[in-house]
């Protein structure tokens, strides 16, 4: 760019091998930073270059005890923030610091404070990442940005990027659920129960009932008459539902639970060598090995590429 005929330099900014360094490879993690606002050092700072604003949760903000600041009303709400419209409490104005030592940047920069549930503490959008002339790589992990003559960086947290993808899809989830307890049952509706309702029965204070032939079921000794009977039905009338045999278990969707080895690039796969247990503990893996086949849960195979031993682990019982 020239203005007046003055060019302005430009401080250039690039990633290379060496900024994998301690990432955890591979990985598909969002972008999540520590940064300074005003006097207090936040965690859980999402990087969003699609955000058309900075915002900041309402928790977070009446945690940092902002004296002198005030906020300023905002009429206008948002859209697709957690999936729905959001009118947020008001914008404000906060210096945000980058980095650390004498490789770090401030810029003051407005915030909208947003009250609506989130596993984050603040978004950095694109106003805030273009007044900071910073650059991200999410593959790399990194934030990078300009001081000077210099480029200053700022590493992302990777574990606290995947707790909070997990909580955002365990909300997500808790969501769902509780839109589909719409269902009616002959005695009414289904309601949600509160976690203060919720209440564990020990073993010995339960009683096995049996809804059919060969299965039983465990419930309180301590119910009324009429809960009791009311209880035995529905779990009669809904039998179906349970599993009483692993070959019952068909298979769990992948959207319900889904396992993913991380493999570094270029590992070289492990072949343990056979190991036997002695006859007590070998009669209890084939029995464990042959209910896995019948149910279809493992198969057998010629030519392992990775093989590791069983691991037996003593019950409290002594099993």
């Amino acid at each position: 760019m020239e203005v007046e005929g003055m060019r302005r330099s430009e401080t250039v900014i690039s990633f290379g091998p060496e900024d994998l360094k301690g990432v955890n490879l591979p990985h598909n993690d969002a972008l999540f930073i520590q940064v300074r606002v005003a006097n207090d050092d936040i965690l859980r700072v999402f990087i969003d270059s699609d955000s058309s604003v900075n915002v900041i949760s309402k928790d977070a903000f009446v945690q940092m005890n902002l004296q002198g600041y005030h906020l300023e009303a905002v009429e206008t709400a948002f859209f697709g923030f957690v999936g729905h419209v959001v009118y947020p409490e008001g914008k404000i104005v906060l210096p945000l610091t980058l980095g650390s030592q004498d490789l770090k940047k401030t810029v003051m920069t407005s915030f909208t404070v947003v009250d609506s549930p989130s596993s984050y503490n603040i978004i950095i959008g694109r106003p805030a990442m273009n007044e900071l002339r910073a650059v991200t790589f999410t593959h790399h992990q990194k934030i990078k940005f300009s001081v000077g003559a210099r480029v200053g960086e700022v590493r992302g947290d990777q574990p606290s990027s995947r707790k909070c993808y997990v909580e955002a899809v365990r909300a997500d989830q808790s969501k769902t659920r509780r839109e589909k307890k719409k269902s009616k049952v002959e005695e009414g509706e289904w309601r949600i129960v509160d976690k203060g309702e919720v209440h564990f029965i020990a073993e010995g204070e339960q009683e096995m009932i049996e809804v059919g032939p060969g299965q039983q079921i465990r419930v309180a000794r301590d119910l009324s008459t009429s809960t009791r009977v009311s209880l035995i039905n529905c779990l009669k009338a809904n039998i179906h539902v349970f599993a009483w045999s692993q070959q019952e278990l068909t298979g769990i969707s992948p959207l319900i639970s889904e396992l993913q080895l991380n493999i570094l690039p270029g590992s070289h796969p492990v072949k343990q060598k056979k190991r036997h247990f002695g006859p007590e503990k070998d009669k209890v893996i084939n029995e464990q090995v042959k209910e896995l086949l019948k149910a279809g849960y493992i198969r057998e195979i010629q030519f392992a590429t990775w093989l590791s031993n069983v691991v037996l682990v003593s019950k409290s019982t002594g099993k």
